[in-house]
């Protein structure tokens, strides 16, 4: 047929008589080829070694001499043995990183605060509590020992009930007890001491007392999420505001009143050491809701009001002042606080007219409560006849920068806005929605490299690594085996958040060193924290957390400071029994277990939760009980 093609030869065409002859022939020569070739290389594969070692050989145990001892090695007479398939993380031998172990303290170090500590402080001026504020030891001064925790101490009371119950041995103070007897602080009672949530100024009991706050302002909107106490004593007002939702950061310099802070740490309360005084405190701007002090002895009206101006830095737009005690409402107290008309009548209108002077606005004083309202924003601050010229806004400056840096006799000046109903650097929503809202300086680009698309990954990445720490650890599942945590470094939070709906709070830090400062964002989230250098010691008791979580801190300290004074600071401030989760490279971490070894831990190095692939590891580790001898004379 004409154009018709060849057909492909296929399994069903009938070939002729010439190409089955063809065929046959290329067969027999195929056959002996392949029978050729297969002796050939059978006969090659079996001829016998040279028996001299080859250079390949001396090279390949040349290579192995490091291996740690569980690894095996090549011969017959393992071939018996079980294989260990688990990973084995270790380093070199010769790495230069020495092995050590640390002693304990002598048992006067049980309270030891490094950085609070009382004899240096005694060098520093008292004018304006200086004496009171950080000073930290130089390098050569740091211990090199395990802070002991004191003779019969007990894991404390799980909360709920450690809000009113901590043990004796855990903070053998009893000044307290004395002192602020009439106030209904706290009581004695044999081996334990409870706490009635009385205090100066609420003797008939913190809750009583909030319940009159919240008859002025709301406090069940989720509107207040944040607050801050100053001066709190063993922290009743920021205990009893938890049942609110209202997670508050209560803090008191470590003076006469010993163990306050201590108290309220061992209560499940979240505080820290630190006093109002030449620097700012280690907050960002615009991180409260509401700042409260109940007679906390500071002289809001002296130093041209500069105590005044930094609450009012660290308050949010629109958030609220609470002062009770002197001087509101003296014409019925002065008698009782041995002062004369005269001085408090003088005191108080030296703070209504700070409080002017910042354009605050009073909203009420009523029995022993007064509040004042921070504006939304300052559109109209400084330029209405009715606000004062003094003090002037600051100078073009970083607002947050709050670590080691004085305070200033000006305003922070808020944010710009287009109109007098915006919120200056943007509005928050309520509680608890605002936890996972991209907050407002992520929104608008004022964090560097912290996009919403990146805040809303870190979400989602943190539900992940919480669920996979949970398989790892499983006690962090368990309602109430953990009530103080520590994120060394929180980054936007995603750590506390993730954890929020269990019965415990975060200090999130945001080191000082970070890259990125997103401590900011994060009280956008209703989380609290605090900036921290981890060179220096935190400003906390020892056995304040029952978890300390690290992310990747070794990596960015590292050339900055040394290895084991941040591990030795971790144990003075990690609970007996507690727990920590650190992760970071793998070369790092396997020199920080050979430290938390040396402290005396128990640990383990597990596979990042993405597999064995990834470089980041994790670090498992438990402090092992342990005290001071009950001679107080043993230590070292």
């Amino acid at each position: 047929m004409a154009g018709q093609t060849t057909p492909y030869y296929t399994p069903t065409a009938k070939p002729n008589a010439a190409a089955t002859h063809l065929l046959r022939k290329d067969n027999v020569v195929l056959t002996c080829l392949v029978l050729f070739l297969c002796s050939f290389f059978y006969l090659f594969g079996s001829w016998p070694p040279r028996a001299t070692t080859s250079s390949t050989v001396t090279s390949l145990h040349t290579t192995t001499t490091n291996c740690p001892s569980s690894s095996f090695n090549s011969t017959a007479a393992d071939s018996d043995k079980t294989l260990d398939f688990t990973t084995h993380h270790t380093a070199a031998d010769n790495d230069g990183f020495t092995v050590k172990t640390y002693p304990p303290c002598h048992v006067n170090f049980s309270e030891y605060t490094p950085c609070q500590d009382q004899k240096r402080s005694l060098k520093f001026p008292r004018d304006r509590l200086i004496y009171r504020e950080r000073h930290c030891p130089e390098k050569n001064e740091l211990v090199k020992c395990r802070v002991p925790a004191p003779y019969g101490y007990k894991n404390p009371f799980k909360w709920p009930e450690s809000r009113d119950l901590a043990w004796y041995a855990n903070v053998p103070h009893k000044d307290l007890t004395v002192e602020k007897a009439v106030q209904n602080w706290i009581r004695f009672e044999g081996d334990r001491f409870r706490f009635p949530g009385g205090g100066t100024m609420f003797p008939h009991g913190a809750d009583a007392y909030i319940d009159d706050i919240g008859k002025l302002i709301n406090l069940n909107d989720g509107s207040i999420r944040t607050a801050i106490d100053t001066g709190c004593g063993v922290a009743s007002w920021g205990a009893y505001l938890l049942s609110r939702n209202i997670i508050t950061m209560s803090f008191a310099p470590r003076d006469t009143h010993e163990a306050q802070v201590q108290f309220a740490l061992e209560r499940g309360v979240p505080a820290l050491i630190g006093v109002i005084a030449s620097k700012r405190l280690p907050y960002p701007s615009r991180s409260f809701d509401m700042a409260h002090c109940s007679r906390c002895l500071i002289p809001w009206g002296q130093y041209d009001g500069v105590y005044l101006i930094e609450v009012d830095r660290v308050l949010r737009p629109g958030g609220y002042w609470i002062l009770s005690g002197p001087p509101i409402n003296w014409e019925n107290h002065w008698r009782g606080w041995e002062r004369t008309e005269e001085d408090l009548n003088e005191e108080q209108t030296q703070i209504e007219k700070v409080a002017k002077s910042l354009c605050w606005k009073k909203l009420v004083q009523k029995g022993d409560l007064a509040i004042w309202q921070k504006p939304i924003n300052h559109l109209d601050c400084k330029t209405s006849p009715k606000f004062t010229q003094t003090p002037p806004f600051c100078p073009v400056q970083n607002p947050d920068s709050a670590w080691y840096t004085d305070i200033e006799t000006c305003l922070t000046r808020l944010p710009e806005v287009s109109n007098n109903e915006e919120v200056a650097g943007g509005a928050i929503a309520n509680w608890p929605e605002r936890l996972n809202m991209v907050p407002p300086r992520v929104s608008s680009g004022s964090i560097d490299g912290v996009t919403p698309d990146i805040f809303q990954e870190d979400v989602i990445l943190w539900k992940k690594r919480i669920s996979y720490y949970k398989t790892v650890n499983n006690q962090l599942g368990q309602h109430g085996r953990y009530r103080n945590l520590l994120d060394m470094n929180a980054f936007l939070g995603g750590f506390a958040a993730s954890l929020v709906e269990d019965p415990l709070w975060v200090m999130n830090i945001v080191p000082v060193e970070a890259k990125a400062d997103t401590l900011g964002a994060i009280y956008e989230r209703g989380l609290i924290g605090t900036y921290q250098s981890w060179c220096e010691a935190m400003s906390t008791y020892p056995r304040t957390y029952d978890l300390i979580h690290a992310d990747s801190i070794f990596t960015l300290y590292k050339d900055r400071c040394e290895m084991e004074d941040i591990m030795l600071e971790m144990d003075r401030i990690l609970r007996p029994e507690g727990s920590v989760i650190i992760r970071d490279d793998v070369d790092l971490l396997v020199k920080v277990k050979r430290i938390a070894d040396g402290l005396n831990w128990e640990s383990q190095i597990v596979d990042h939760e993405d597999g064995p692939l990834v470089r980041e590891k994790l670090l498992f580790a438990v402090k092992l009980y342990w005290t001071a001898s009950a001679n107080a004379d043993q230590g070292s």
